[in-house]
């Protein structure tokens, strides 16, 4: 009976052990201060497509023939680290498009700003692809869209997508990795965001040109597909949004584990690592739409030569996620 119990403690710290590197392996630091649905977000639209779980630190958002759905913080802010554990659509998700994005287009309708997540869904068999993109004052005349493929399958598990937007830069992170870094410029002028935003989470239907510029469109038969979200982090510098004029900001403390930047050359080299092996465009490169390169943009040959195997893009027009929000336009492989 004693060698029997000392097997079961053995098996049990090896259980321990495997799950402890399994939630590293998707990247969620437990040291995050995380809120529930209801102390950050709000329903933004999709009535009954958006399910609260009994948790209530979870939510699922559906896609179905009537209508999508999304929320949205409570707040405003100036500033900060924003992140989500998702889970994504698996099989067929041509035309779906699920984003985790920061906008201000129901404030400023004519000069927003915008930070992007947007995961663009694919026939099966394909993978999902990831865009992040910014827009400052308006400025969706310049997009600046970059795409990526992914080192797992987004909708086996959840993996954690973080928005780090400081007054010198932006970086977005996949599972704890900076996957792209924008440096505010003095040439981007008031192209880098810089008024107080909201964030949204969505899920809807972009047929017209998620999925290879539209040739593959959302089939409902496959519906409803579910993007469930969880772990959220709102850790940012908060605007009362009546003295949007002073753009004043209450700051609260902020715990070690909430990155400030890459600091490391350890994190350097796994974003310059990520961007070698999975980035698929980059605005940068693209001379069809930009005639002289974006002042911003630091050119290497040899990124420029691999991303040429890719498929051009095309465009998306504007697009409408419920009452309070319009999208700006989207890039297209």
């Amino acid at each position: 009976m004693e060698n029997f119990h000392l097997l079961f403690l053995v098996l049990l710290l090896l259980l321990l052990s495997s799950s402890s590197v399994f939630v590293l392996s998707y990247g969620f630091s437990n040291n995050l201060p995380t809120l529930s649905f209801d102390e950050g977000y709000s329903h933004l639209f999709g009535h009954n497509n958006l399910i609260v779980l009994k948790d209530g630190k979870s939510v699922h958002l559906s896609l179905d023939q009537n209508t999508g759905s999304g929320f949205v913080s409570q707040d405003l802010y100036l500033h900060g680290f924003f992140s989500a554990s998702i889970k994504l659509p698996a099989d067929y998700t041509a035309g779906v498009v699920v984003a985790f994005y920061m906008s201000n287009g129901d404030i400023f309708e004519k000069n927003h700003d915008e930070i992007d997540f947007e995961f663009l869904g694919n026939i099966r068999g394909k993978e999902w692809r990831v865009q992040t993109n910014i827009y400052g004052n308006g400025s969706t005349n310049v997009g600046r869209e970059e795409r990526y493929g992914l080192w797992f399958d987004p909708s086996d598990d959840f993996h954690q997508y973080s928005i780090l937007w400081t007054q010198t830069h932006i970086i977005f992170y996949v599972d704890n990795i900076a996957i792209r870094e924008i440096k505010r410029t003095e040439s981007m002028g008031g192209d880098f965001p810089s008024k107080p935003m909201t964030l949204y989470a969505t899920i809807w239907d972009a047929s017209e040109w998620a999925t290879n510029g539209g040739k593959y469109k959302v089939n409902y038969k496959y519906a409803p597909y579910i993007a469930e979200f969880s772990n959220f982090v709102l850790h940012g510098c908060t605007v009362d949004p009546i003295e949007l004029s002073s753009f004043k900001c209450e700051a609260t403390p902020k715990p070690n584990t909430i990155p400030t930047g890459i600091t490391t050359t350890s994190q350097r080299t796994k974003m310059e690592s990520f961007r070698k092996k999975h980035m698929q465009y980059s605005y940068c490169y693209d001379k069809i739409r930009y005639k002289s390169t974006p002042s911003e943009c630091v050119i290497n040959p040899k990124e420029a030569e691999r991303l040429k195997k890719f498929d051009p893009v095309t465009f998306g027009g504007g697009h409408h996620h419920g009452k309070r929000h319009r999208r700006s336009q989207s890039v297209s492989i």
